[in-house]
């Protein structure tokens, strides 16, 4: 699902590109070649807000992660 995202989101933005060149608006840095640049950053930076919510959800937040964090601290495998 997110790689369909992500593949509408290059696609709106290749038309928008069309449309500007079809008006007569062009922008140097608003090539395909940013297009797609950007479109990697807006996934690799998705992907890395998913990993660390899940991160911080599974080591903060979950009921099953506080009590193994108290079982450690009893055992004495991680500080307090």
């Amino acid at each position: 699902m997110k790689k369909d995202i992500f593949t509408l989101l290059g696609g709106f933005l290749t038309a928008v590109l069309l449309f500007f060149g079809t008006i007569g608006v062009s922008f140097d840095w608003f090539t395909q070649e940013s297009i797609n640049a950007f479109v990697l950053a807006a996934s690799a930076g998705v992907a890395l807000f998913i990993n660390l919510y899940a991160i911080w959800r599974n080591t903060y937040v979950s009921k099953k992660a506080k009590l193994q964090k108290k079982a450690l601290q009893a055992q004495g495998l991680i500080k307090k």
